[in-house]
């Protein structure tokens, strides 16, 4: 029994900020010198992002009642559970609205879900957010639960692959697939390159997907196969570690060089003839790895445009991402029954999780 992907939903915050606003705010730092501030200047403009959303209202200069992190045009450092605190509050919104929007595009009642899969690396607390989705969606309580925390950008895949793993071994599973990121609330007022790249991609957001048995009356996306590859090098390029204030993202210039050095070898592997390849679902790390990408595969410049456009309206959303690429691919009427698409995300390791789809249009 093929798994198929039957609706998704996403969600945002309610503050929406353009890239430069945020890079003026970040080069006026207090200790950033005339090297610093070019470097901000470039990461920002060279990102490919026009507008990016956050939980925190203060990036964009409004007043909010939460995570105090601005005084001024100074960014302030809040401790690790300040930060956790904020996540812990304002996530479970996010996810239940993702998979309400999930939920009632998929033909399902939630009195129909078997399974929930949440995932995030940006925050972490029990009960908790499957135990919320559960509570905050009125799902049976005898739901199954999982939770993939700390894999990063990649993550979307493994849990639609578990997901494509429940509904073979159950046709009868409906499974809720919520991602949640909120990268902006590990913000580091560093003028390291690492801490600069960071902050000028990443952004906050959720998606949902619900998978089951294929309907032959509904659009939808077969999750025909998955692979996973771990490069040989990248271990200490792409890394996320807890730190004192927040959570330390590395994200060294290596990552995308290593990406297109080793990404056509990796893509032959795991996801076969590439020549029957219609559309592309990559993760948008940044620009500079979905330039890597087209240029090692030899792609057409189209081939990854609904990445670029999600990176350019939304920024990097960390796991969330891949699904609002997938969402747009399955709202595009251009895509017809049979179509295959392939999917692709980078992880810290660097790992490469993969994915083959099927698009399958509602039958006459």
């Amino acid at each position: 029994m093929t798994a198929r992907i039957v609706s998704i939903g996403t969600a945002l915050p309610d503050t929406r900020v353009t890239q430069s606003t945020l890079r003026d705010l970040f080069a006026a730092q207090p200790g950033f010198d005339r090297k610093a501030q070019r470097l901000v200047g470039a990461a920002f403009d060279a990102a490919a992002i026009d507008t990016r959303h956050v939980v925190l209202p203060q990036l964009a200069g409004a007043a909010g009642d939460g995570l105090p992190v601005r005084d001024g045009d100074t960014l302030l450092m809040p401790p690790t559970g300040a930060r956790n605190d904020e996540y812990r509050r304002t996530a479970p919104g996010l996810f239940a609205a993702a998979s309400r929007a999930a939920i009632d595009g998929s033909g399902y009642d939630t009195d129909a879900v078997t399974h929930v899969v949440t995932v995030s690396c940006t925050g972490m607390f029990a009960p908790g957010p499957d135990y919320h989705l559960v509570r905050d969606l009125g799902l049976s309580p005898t739901v199954e639960r999982y939770h993939l925390g700390f894999i990063g950008c990649a993550a979307a895949i493994p849990a639609l692959r578990l997901a494509a793993r429940i509904v073979g071994n159950d046709p009868a599973a409906v499974v809720l697939v919520a991602c949640t990121e909120l990268c902006s609330l590990h913000w580091q007022t560093s003028s390291h390159p690492d801490q600069i790249v960071a902050a000028s991609v990443f952004a906050d957001g959720a998606g949902a997907a619900v998978v089951a048995s294929g309907d032959a009356s509904r659009d939808g996306l077969d999750l025909d196969g998955f692979a996973t590859h771990v490069t040989d090098d990248g271990e200490k390029d792409m890394a996320w570690t807890v730190g004192d204030s927040g959570f330390e993202m590395t994200l060294t210039p290596e990552v995308p060089r290593i990406i297109g050095r080793e990404i056509s070898a990796i893509a032959a592997d795991v996801l076969g003839d590439l020549s029957d390849v219609d559309a592309w679902a990559v993760h948008p790390g940044g620009r500079s790895i979905l330039d890597r990408v087209e240029n090692a595969l030899d792609l057409d410049a189209a081939a990854l445009a609904p990445s670029r456009d999600v990176l350019r309206r939304h920024g990097n959303m960390s796991s969330a991402t891949l699904l609002f690429i997938l969402r747009d691919l399955l709202a595009d009427a251009a895509l017809r029954d049979g179509d295959r698409v392939a999917a692709m995300a980078f992880g810290p390791g660097l790992t490469v999780e993969a994915a083959t789809i099927t698009v399958r249009r509602a039958s006459a």
